[in-house]
């Protein structure tokens, strides 16, 4: 059977923080407008408040003006004098045309003539918002009523007149705007006639649905398990294992061979009988039966095609209506760059070898439909592929070019790993700040979304992970009828060890893990 390949690194560096330079605020060696008969004409004033220096801080919230003088938790006097900072009369080397000095929450603040805001280090100057304004905005902060919203990023997002503005900053695309919403860690607007765009990581703004609008998932399929078709049980066996756990789907991949295809077939039959979802994952992609890439999007989507054909004329008889259409295809060597990047640009994948990918994906979902026109295809991505999805669902390559065949699924299907992150925060590339990626999905494409394949990392103990699948079970299930979460298939009922498998190769169940699952299962029905 099929081994997980190894997960991504780097993913959860630090975003990099950046020190503006300018009018205002800045590191070492900024020049300083004004001349130096402007510095002199405070001085006498500074060096008197330097001299009243006590061991008591100022109020919280005191600013100069209308104060004189701030006096911080070290005793330190700050003053404000034509523009120019002092502390304890030696004026900031670094700072001009500062218009107040603010003390709040235990720092000392510059806003200049910008309207930008910068805080003191200690060393230096580091840009910032008005720390009045309060942190990140609650989920669902909207102008209006707000007057402003504050992003993970600490942006300042205002609209005046139909337009946004972005620290001040108007947003240079965007205009009759009637509505600017901070949701799922995205900011989104809507026009005066009702569409909804949401922003990207490219600065780019999509069409969209309102984020808020609740999609609500069938019932029945909620709790799923992945399985091989090269497992030594019989189909009777893989339905007891199921029943047992409380698992009503079960992920089993294939192609048109008789070796894989038959106990699928076998599968197929016993899920009928047994009333359960047997969930196909059409495992076609970029190469040809001897591993060779494809040599052009036709040549991809025709062999694509043919192959997922068969599997559905072979199937459909047994009441499968549900198909994958490829295996992690975005993060295969010749799409993704640099596989430890979050997959959140357009840049993040190869340009030259995306059209064989767009084929492929194509070709599958068409070969289904020629033989079942109702059956539900989904496609796969991982990490936080939004770039890829979007790139397919809106016709672009990752050179920014579009007027591409487009590629619409019924279903949103990822994969979600621990070391990839919380998918309901999920970090971008640069590895952050987080965003949850069911609801972008939901506003972006409208179709319920599944996860295909989750677990803790492989060197994880058997403890942690029973506390894992019990703390991300009950997040999934939390969004199931808000996000349009429709299943969950855990990966997977056996590897064989006690890497991945809640079972045994002898059905055993593996411990804590199981209970941990069927107990969840047991206190949460998927109605």
């Amino acid at each position: 059977m099929m081994k997980r390949r190894q997960f991504l690194g780097c993913l959860t560096a630090a975003a990099s923080s950046y020190v503006l330079v300018a009018c205002g605020g800045g590191g070492s060696g900024g020049s300083n407008p004004g001349s130096s008969a402007n510095a002199a004409s405070g001085m006498g004033a500074i060096a008197n408040a330097s001299s009243a220096a006590t061991s008591t801080a100022s109020p919280n919230g005191t600013t100069v003006p209308s104060a004189t003088s701030i006096v911080d938790n070290s005793a330190n006097v700050w003053t404000l004098s034509n523009g120019y900072p002092y502390k304890n009369g030696v004026k900031d080397p670094n700072s001009y045309n500062v218009v107040m000095l603010l003390w709040y929450g235990g720092s000392v603040y510059q806003e200049n003539t910008s309207k930008a805001f910068y805080q003191y280090t200690g060393t230096t100057w580091i840009q910032c918002l008005d720390p009045r304004l309060g942190g990140t905005s609650a989920d669902g902060t909207a102008i209006p009523p707000a007057s402003y919203i504050i992003d993970k990023q600490s942006n300042e997002w205002t609209m005046t007149g139909g337009y946004i503005y972005k620290n001040g900053v108007k947003d240079p695309y965007s205009y009759n705007v009637s509505m600017l919403l901070w949701y799922g860690g995205m900011i989104y607007q809507e026009g005066t006639g009702g569409q909804f765009y949401v922003l990207t990581w490219m600065n780019t703004w999509k069409p969209c649905s309102d984020p808020r609008i609740n999609l609500a998932a069938t019932p029945g399929s909620f709790y799923g398990m992945n399985g091989h078709y090269d497992y030594t049980f019989t189909p009777t066996q893989v339905v007891a294992a199921l029943q047992a756990i409380g698992c009503t789907t079960y992920r089993v991949g294939c192609i048109n061979t008789s070796s894989q295809l038959n106990p699928v077939i076998a599968l197929a039959k016993a899920f009928q009988t047994a009333g359960m979802t047997l969930f196909t994952l059409v495992n076609y992609g970029l190469r040809d039966s001897t591993n060779t890439l494809y040599t052009s999007e036709s040549a991809a989507y025709s062999a694509n095609y043919a192959g997922a054909a068969a599997v559905a004329t072979a199937l459909a008889p047994y009441g499968v209506t549900m198909y994958e259409c490829g295996n992690e295809l975005s993060r295969d060597a010749a799409i993704i760059l640099n596989s430890a990047t979050a997959g959140t640009n357009n840049a993040d994948f190869n340009v030259t070898n995306w059209p064989i990918l767009r084929g492929a994906i194509r070709g599958m979902i068409a070969g289904i439909k020629s033989v079942q026109p109702s059956a539900k295809c989904g496609v796969n991505f991982c990490v936080a592929d939004i770039a890829a999805s979007d790139m397919l669902w809106d016709g672009i390559a990752p050179d920014g070019s579009g007027g591409y065949p487009t590629v619409r699924w019924d279903i949103t299907t990822w994969h979600n790993y621990e070391p990839y992150g919380d998918i309901f925060d999920i970090g971008t590339d640069g590895a952050g700040p987080g965003f949850n990626l069911p609801a972008y999905c939901k506003a972006r494409y409208g179709v319920p979304f599944m996860i295909t394949e989750w677990n803790a990392s492989p060197t994880q103990t058997e403890t942690f992970r029973s506390s894992y699948v019990t703390e991300q079970l009950g997040e999934f299930y939390a969004a199931r009828k808000t996000q349009g979460l429709q299943s969950v298939m855990y990966y997977e009922l056996t590897s064989g060890d006690d890497t991945y498998g809640i079972v045994t190769n002898a059905l055993v169940p593996i411990q804590p893990t199981y209970g941990s699952f069927q107990s969840f299962v047991q206190s949460n029905p998927d109605d």
